[in-house]
Order: C-alpha cells, then structure tokens, then sequence
C-alpha cells in the first residue's frame, strides 16, 4: 500500500518507497533497528527525518576521509560546483536527499563507518589530483563500484572461495550449501544495491568482495563480525591498488536463506543469472 493510500501527509511523499523495506530480509539484518528508527521519522514526521540523521552521527562521532565529524545536510546545502565526495572530505557534511538511494548510503555510514571514510578518503585523493570534470580511471570506478553496489563474501574455506570465482554456482549454492553460516557469509554494503533490493528481482548481482576471514569468525556475535569486517576491510581499501578486475560476480538471491525459491537446487540452473564460465584473468581481492 502506499503511503498516499495509507493517508499519509503529501509532505511525505518526497519519501516514496520507504513504506516498502521489509526489515525481515536477511541482507538488511546489521541495519535493521537504526533503518526501521529512521524510516518511521521519515513516514511519520518527515521534517525531522535530517535531524534525526544529524543526532545519531552527534552520538555516534563517526568521521569522514579527512578526519571531519559526521553529519548529514540536505542537498540543496551542497554549493554549487562541488564534488559530493571532496565536499564530504573537507567538510564532514554529507549531502542527502529524501530518497531510499541516500537513506541507504546514510545507513552504511553508520554500520560500517570506517569502510565508508577510507572510501571518502581515496575518491577525495583522485579529485583533488585528477579535477572534478576528469574521467573517471580504473580506481575510481573500482571504489564507485564498491560504495555502490558491493556485497562482502566472507569465507574461511578456500573451496567456497574458489567455487565463487570460478562461477561453479552448485558448489557453492547446492552441495556447500551447509557451510553457509559455518564457513562463508554475504554482507551487503552497496546502498544502491539495497535500493535495488526493494523489490528483489533473481538476476540481481553483486560486485563481491573477498573478505577471508578466520573460523572463529563465524561463531561470534553479529556486532564483533561487524566491527571486525569495518576495521579489516578498511585497512584493505586504505591502499591497495584497485580495479574493477578485483570483484566477482554474485547473484544475491542465490544465497541460502534469502529467498524461498533457492531452497530447491533447480533455482540455480537459470544460466542467464547463474552464468557458466571461469574469468582466468580474474584478478580476485583478499583482506
């Protein structure tokens, strides 16, 4: 139903579509109690909805690439000519707009903060050297891929890991399908594929990022597994040469548990999602 259908005020309807996030699908778990906070302001009393952002960055003291304090303006407050990511830099204030695009990219600020300024930090390092108007090379459409649509494949088994860049999907779908949880986990992190994620669709796929990470990993809590993948993940962006070699491709609803029809093995012989193949010149990225 929509939020017009519902009676909601017209002053809310510059937040379309936040009626439609379901908090019970698994890939919005590490979010879910501040996102659910956020998008009832944003339903109910949309005038707060920016400093209700701006209380919680306070709070939280999180910084942005060049060390300034987080907080979130509105988008008109972004002077003209600026580059949104050198702007975020040098001030700490990032632009937002009333839409389910920033509302995801806010909350990835939040749970996987350092990540977020280190990935601030190197696209603020590419404008002040290349010029807003350059074209984008290599590293930076590698960190726009990341911010944008990433997906984080932790595993502490190098079959899973080969399976994944292998594109050998029954291996890691069907006959791996127990070690999920047990030796290989999804996190999501690109906010547009969040976005997209609001109605999902089987052909939606990810850029993963390899994270390999230690067994011990997947018996502690989902607080420690997120602080520790936002300081080992940061640590591997903070540096590293990057290209858009180093993803692989990973349809989301494939994985086990995040949507009813995966549950039997011939979801996955849809080869235009599922795709045959080996890239051997696929250059994959380990933290």
């Amino acid at each position: 139903m929509s939020l017009l259908a519902k009676g909601v005020a017209p002053s809310a309807l510059a937040f379309a579509g936040f009626d439609r996030i379901d908090w019970a699908a698994p890939w919005l778990a590490p979010c879910a109690e501040r996102g659910a906070r956020w998008q009832r302001v944003a339903i109910e009393r949309p005038e707060a909805y920016l400093a209700a952002l701006q209380q919680d960055a306070a709070a939280a003291g999180h910084r942005t690439g060049r060390g300034e304090a987080l907080t979130f303006i509105a988008q008109a407050d972004l002077p003209p000519g600026s580059a949104y990511e050198a702007h975020i830099a040098a001030t700490g204030r990032v632009p937002t707009r009333e839409n389910l695009h920033d509302f995801f990219n806010a909350l990835m600020w939040f749970t996987y903060p350092r990540v977020k300024a280190t990935l601030n930090a190197r696209q603020a390092r590419i404008i002040a050297r290349d010029g807003v108007n350059a074209r984008r090379g290599p590293e930076r459409d590698a960190l726009t891929l990341f911010d944008e649509n990433a997906a984080l494949f932790v595993v502490a088994d190098a079959e899973l890991r080969d399976a994944l860049t292998g594109f050998d999907w029954w291996r890691l779908f069907v006959t791996g399908r127990t070690a999920w949880g047990q030796r290989c986990a999804v996190r999501l992190f690109g906010h547009a594929l969040q976005e997209k994620l609001i109605a999902p669709y089987k052909g939606c796929t990810a850029h993963a990022w390899i994270v390999d990470a230690p067994q011990a990993y997947f018996s502690w809590t989902a607080a420690r597994q997120t602080e520790w993948l936002d300081a080992t993940v940061a640590g591997a962006l903070a540096e590293a040469p990057l290209s858009s070699r180093m993803f692989a491709p990973l349809p989301v609803l494939g994985v086990p548990g995040w949507w009813p029809a995966n549950a039997e093995p011939a979801f996955y012989d849809d080869e235009r999602v599922f795709r045959r193949g080996r890239r051997a010149d696929r250059q994959s990225r380990a933290c």
